[in-house]
């Protein structure tokens, strides 16, 4: 028989119910950052449907992300296909950080609101 009370904790993912602001490529390409709820996906899906099946790294800012990836049907456009999820002409879904926007996690485990911006707004590189 197993100990009763004993409790199996896991560590959760720094960032999990943040926002991730994607600016490695946006504005080098004329384009806004890319504002990407974490939380939200994070909600309905695993961490292995986006970090293994969709092929992201486990590192924020480790994936070259470029439009023709996801037109291509890889990274988001696995699910940003116009079946499952909307498709990427909508460019201000996604596009939508302010220009100048730092890339990383804003928020934390906890979301701060709606989307779990926190400080995003403010903070800039």
């Amino acid at each position: 028989m197993l100990a009763v009370g004993m409790v199996l904790v896991t560590p959760m993912a720094q960032g999990e119910y943040g926002d991730l602001v994607l600016n490695k490529l946006a504005e080098k390409e004329g384009m806004r950052p890319v504002v990407f709820p974490h939380w939200f996906h994070r909600l309905r899906f695993t961490c292995n449907v986006c970090h293994n099946e969709n092929g992201f790294k486990m590192r924020a800012g480790s994936n070259d992300v470029t439009m023709a990836d996801i037109v291509d049907g890889k990274f988001c456009g696995m699910c940003h296909n116009n079946e499952i999820a909307w498709s990427p002409e909508h460019c201000d879904r996604c596009h939508s950080g302010l220009r100048g926007l730092a890339g990383g996690f804003y928020g934390s485990q906890a979301p701060g609101g709606p989307g779990g911006f926190g400080d995003i707004t403010k903070r800039r590189h």
